[in-house]
C-alpha cells in the first residue's frame, strides 16, 4: 500500500471515528483506543477524561496534535468506554484497564531500585520465609519490611530458616517428598513434608522467628541462647560456636532495626514526598520515602516528554495511584509539589475508594518543606547527571529511531537466540524489552525439533517466527544474535510470512591492525556492532553508551535464557534415560516416575528393592527390574 492510499485511508477512518466520537455522553469515565477486530484486536492506549464525547471527539478532530499522539491517531480502528459516576472512579477503572491489558502508548515507570522484604503466605500449612524485592499483593500473604541497604536481610532469613528448623523447599518439592531430605539429617530442618513436626508445633517455631521482624524477639532469643548453652554441656563445641555467631548477627540486626526506627525531634508519621522536573526532553519524578521520621531512601523514574498524550498532571497522578495500588508501602500521608489542589483532591478520594488504602495527599507540609524543595531539587539533577552521561534509556532507543528510519521511537524489542549442541535438545529462548528495560513476564522458551540433518539455523529460526507469529502483536523491532548472514536469514524467514518489520544483528568486530611506529602491529580489540540491512558499514555502538546497554543486554540475557533450557534438557535427558533401560515399565508408570525422581542414578544404587518400590510407588516386580537395570550402570 503507498503512502498516499494509506493517508486517504486514515482520513475516512478518522473521519468515521469522529462522527462516532460526537455521539458519546459529555460524563466522566474512560476511553479505550483500539486497532484490529475481533481476536486480532489490541488495546493501544487507555486513557479517562471529564467529558468523554469532548475528550475522544479531540484526537479526531483537526487540532493541532502532538507527534505522539499523532502516531497513535493513525493505528486507530475504534474505540469502546466506559462511564464512571465520579473522576475518582474513572482512576481507580483508569488504572485497572491498563493493568490489565498493557497498553502500549499508556506510560509504564519502573522505579530504578527496590527494598527488600520478607513475606510469609499465610495460606500454606508449613510457610516458609520468602526473600522478595517486589512482592506481589495477596490476601493471605503476610509481608515485613522494606528493609534498607545494611539490614543484612537475606542472612537474617537463612539464618531464622536453619535456627527453628523451617521449610525451606518449594511448595513442588515440599509435596512430592517421600522421606526427609539432607536438611533434616543436618538438624536445620523439621521435615514437616513427611509429618514429623505437627502443624502446631511448626507455627510456634515460625512465630519465633518472625518476632525478630515483629520488634519482640526477646524470647526467640532467649531460646537460641538456652539452645547453645545445652550443646556447649553436650560437648557439641563446633555447633554451639555456630550458634553463637548466628546469635550474633541476630542480635546486630535486632539494634539496626532500633536505630532505623528511632524518631527524628519527636516524629512518628510515615510520609512519601513526590517531586517531578519538566526537562527538554524527559521528565523525571523522585520519590523520597520517610518512615517514622527517618529518611529510608528515594526512587527515581523518567520518561520522554512526548509521550505525555494527555495533561502532565494527570498522567503523573495516574502514575502515583498505580505505584500505591501495587506496593505494600503505603504511607497515609503523600506529599506532591507542583500538583493542584483539585487533583491532589480527586487522588485522595480515589484512594479512599481502593480497597485496603486510605492514603491523603497534599500539596504542602510545613515541617517537611526544606526535604520538598530536595526531592525537587534532585528530580532536576538526577536528570541532567543521567542526561550527560547518556544513561538514559530513550537517547538509544531515539538513536535507534535515527539508524533505522522509524516514524516513532521503537518501545518493544524482541530477541532470540538458538542453542543446539551437535543437533541434540535445540531451544530458543524470546527476550522481551519494554522502554529498555527487562519485561521478564513476556520471556518465553521454545522447544524445537531435531532435524535428522542436525544443526539448522534457517528452519530452526523459521519455526520459531512461526509459532511466535500465532501470538500476534509483533515487537517494534526484532534483534538478532549475529552478523549480516543471521540477519538476512531473520528476514527471508519474515518475507516467506509476508512480514516486514524491522531486523537489526548484534556482532562482535573483527581483530584490528594499528600502526606503532615504523612496525604494523597487530592489536586486539572486541567492539559491539549493530548491524543495520542495506547499510554498507556497521554502527559501532560505543558511539551510543546507552544503545549499547540496551542491545548487549538483550543478547547476554538471550544467551542466559536459552541455554538454561538447553542445559536443563539435557541433564534431564543423562538422568532419566536409564528408565527407558527398565524391563516391563510401560509409558504411565514412566510419566509417574519421572514425576517424583529427584536422586541421582548413584543415590539410587544405594535403595534396596523394598525402598525403591516405595520411592517409586510401584509394584515389587518392577522395583526388582529398576534395581536390576541400575545395577548394570556404570
Amino acid at each position: 500500500m503507498n503512502d498516499k492510499v494509506k493517508t486517504e485511508r486514515n482520513e475516512k477512518m478518522q473521519m468515521k471515528l469522529l462522527e462516532k466520537a460526537k455521539t458519546l455522553p459529555m460524563k466522566s469515565g474512560c476511553y479505550l483506543m483500539k486497532k484490529g477486530v475481533g481476536p486480532d484486536e489490541v488495546v493501544l492506549y487507555v486513557g479517562k477524561a471529564k467529558n468523554l464525547k469532548s475528550r475522544v471527539s479531540s484526537y479526531f478532530n483537526n487540532s493541532t496534535k502532538s507527534p505522539k499522539t499523532e502516531i497513535l491517531v493513525s493505528h486507530i480502528e475504534d474505540f469502546d468506554f466506559i462511564m464512571t459516576q465520579t473522576d475518582a472512579e474513572a482512576f481507580v477503572l483508569e488504572n485497572n484497564l491498563i493493568k490489565k491489558f498493557s497498553p502500549k502508548y499508556n506510560i509504564r515507570l519502573k522505579d530504578d531500585k527496590s527494598y527488600p522484604y520478607v513475606c510469609v503466605n499465610l495460606a500454606d500449612s508449613f510457610a516458609r520465609l520468602v526473600y522478595e524485592r517486589r512482592p506481589k499483593k495477596k490476601k493471605s500473604m503476610e509481608v515485613y519490611g522494606p528493609f534498607v541497604l545494611g539490614s543484612n536481610i537475606s542472612e537474617v532469613i537463612r539464618i531464622l530458616t536453619k535456627s527453628f528448623a523451617l521449610r525451606d523447599c518449594s511448595i513442588r518439592e515440599f509435596l512430592s517428598r517421600k522421606e526427609p531430605c539432607l536438611l533434616y539429617q543436618m538438624k536445620q530442618c523439621s521435615a514437616p513434608c513427611v509429618g514429623l513436626i505437627t502443624q502446631e508445633q511448626y507455627q510456634r517455631d515460625l512465630n519465633l522467628a518472625l518476632s525478630f521482624f515483629q520488634g519482640s524477639p526477646k524470647e526467640a532469643l532467649e531460646n537460641l541462647h538456652s539452645r547453645m548453652l545445652t550443646l556447649a554441656e553436650e560437648e557439641q563445641f563446633e555447633a554451639a560456636a555456630m550458634m553463637r555467631d548466628n546469635i550474633k548477627v541476630l542480635q546486630e540486626f535486632v539494634e539496626f532495626s532500633k536505630q532505623e526506627n528511632a524518631q527524628v525531634h519527636g516524629e512518628t508519621k510515615n510520609i512519601d514526598i513526590f517531586a517531578y522536573h519538566v526537562g527538554e526532553i524527559e521528565v523525571d519524578i523522585s520519590l523520597y520515602m520517610m518512615r517514622k521520621g527517618v529518611l529510608l531512601g528515594h526512587k527515581n523514574f523518567h520518561f520522554p516528554k512526548l509521550d505525555s498524550l494527555d495533561d502532565l498532571e494527570d498522567e503523573l497522578a495516574q502514575f502515583i495511584f498505580q505505584y500505591y495500588t501495587s506496593t505494600y508501602d503505603s504511607p497515609p500521608e503523600v506529599l506532591i509539589t507542583n500538583f493542584n489542589k483539585e487533583l491532589n483532591k480527586t487522588l485522595s478520594l480515589a484512594f479512599n475508594e481502593s480497597e485496603g488504602l486510605n492514603i491523603k495527599c497534599k500539596t504542602s507540609g510545613q515541617k517537611y518543606r526544606s526535604l520538598m524543595k530536595l526531592t525537587q531539587d534532585h528530580a532536576m539533577e538526577h536528570q541532567r547527571v543521567r542526561v550527560l552521561n547518556e544513561d538514559s534509556v530513550y537517547i538509544g532507543l531515539n538513536k535507534l529511531k535515527e539508524l533505522l528510519s522509524l516514524k516513532e521511537r521503537p518501545v518493544v524489542l524482541e530477541c532470540y537466540d538458538i542453542a543446539v549442541f551437535q543437533g541434540k535438545s535445540p531451544t530458543a529462548s524470546k527476550i522481551v524489552f519494554h522502554d529498555g528495560r527487562p519485561d521478564k513476564s513476556s520471556y518465553r522458551h521454545y522447544h524445537l525439533q531435531e532435524r535428522p540433518e542436525g544443526n539448522n539455523d534457517f528452519a530452526m529460526m523459521k519455526e520459531v517466527i512461526e509459532r511466535r507469529l500465532k501470538k500476534g502483536n509483533l515487537p517494534d523491532v526484532f534483534v538478532v544474535d549475529g552478523g549480516i548472514g543471521q540477519v538476512n536469514m531473520f528476514i527471508a524467514a519474515l518475507k516467506e510470512l509476508d512480514l516486514s518489520t524491522p531486523v537489526v544483528g548484534i556482532a562482535k568486530s573483527k581483530v584490528e591492525k594499528k600502526k606503532t611506529g615504523f612496525k604494523e602491529k597487530e592489536v586486539s580489540r572486541t567492539e559491539e556492532r549493530l548491524i543495520i540491512p542495506g547499510r554498507s558499514n556497521p554502527y559501532y555502538l560505543s558511539k551510543c553508551k546507552s544503545l549499547f546497554k540496551i542491545v548487549v543486554q538483550m543478547r547476554d540475557e538471550a544467551h542466559r535464557f536459552s541455554r538454561r533450557l538447553h542445559h536443563k534438557e539435557e541433564k534431564k535427558k543423562l538422568i532419566t534415560s536409564w528408565i527407558d533401560q527398565v524391563e516391563g515399565v510401560g509409558p504411565k508408570t514412566k510419566q509417574n516416575m519421572l514425576r517424583v525422581l529427584d536422586k541421582s542414578v548413584s543415590e539410587l544404587k544405594e535403595y534396596s528393592v523394598e525402598e525403591i518400590e516405595s520411592y517409586f510407588s510401584v509394584k515389587n516386580k518392577i522395583a526388582k527390574a529398576i534395581v536390576k537395570t541400575l545395577a548394570s550402570i556404570n
